[in-house]
């Protein structure tokens, strides 16, 4: 069965974090593919700054096309409207027919807001979660980003979410698996990136060689202030 990863978001631009924790999620769950789904009209950001979203296709296309086990998606760019995730997950499952399971990517701020989602209860039912975490700071409790989730979960859900510490997972007996899992942190975010290209500073090892070279030649992000 085709066991396959969601990672929705605006990628602008993809970098080295997204890649990387995309790649542990990959290896740690047996996903074969993790599908990279830019979003063509993000419901929860401001379209300040952000780049045509056939470009941001593009530096994607170029980021994954070393990895086999990556795959990029213009299911959203391709979808009129805003692009919401609940509109995604019913698309690829109607496309496998039952013949996939399906994995929404996610990190941790993002499930905090999970409430401010389209449907998100709607979306719980219809896909296991795994939400990306990073290590816990010195001095806290390990096992502090599942208990948030947890909170979050039966806050803002449902109350029948029950924790699994030992599979750092939290189950229900009508919603899919919410997974709780840490990856690598990788201190880069996007609105750094087009910062310092703005500025026209080095921007090398924070995204592929094949973005920056993309980035360059498009003139991407050279009036963008954040």
């Amino acid at each position: 069965m085709l066991r396959a990863g969601l990672f929705g978001g605006t990628f602008n631009p993809v970098h080295m974090g997204h890649l990387r924790v995309a790649e542990e999620v990959r290896s740690a769950f047996e996903l074969d593919p993790v599908y990279f789904i830019p979003a063509k009209i993000p419901p929860h950001k401001s379209s300040s700054g952000l780049a045509d979203a056939g470009k941001r296709y593009e530096m994607l296309t170029r980021a994954v096309a070393s990895n086999p086990g990556f795959r990029v998606s213009d299911l959203e760019i391709r979808r009129s409207g805003r692009s919401y995730t609940i509109d995604t997950v019913e698309a690829f499952q109607r496309e496998a027919g039952g013949e996939a399971a399906l994995y929404l990517l996610m990190g941790l701020d993002a499930f905090l807001e999970i409430n401010t989602w389209k449907d998100y209860g709607a979306l719980l039912e219809k896909i296991a979660c795994i939400v990306m975490t990073r290590p816990a700071k010195a001095g806290a409790a390990p096992d502090e980003p599942l208990k948030a989730v947890q909170e979050q979960a039966c806050l803002h859900v449902d109350a029948g979410y029950r924790l699994r510490v030992e599979e750092k997972c939290l189950l229900h007996e009508r919603k899919q698996p919410i997974f709780v899992f840490e990856t690598t942190q990788i201190d880069i975010s996007a609105t750094r990136i087009r910062e310092l290209v703005s500025n026209q500073e080095s921007i090398k090892y924070l995204v592929p060689e094949a973005v920056e070279d993309y980035i360059y030649a498009k003139d991407l992000f050279v009036y963008d202030r954040g």
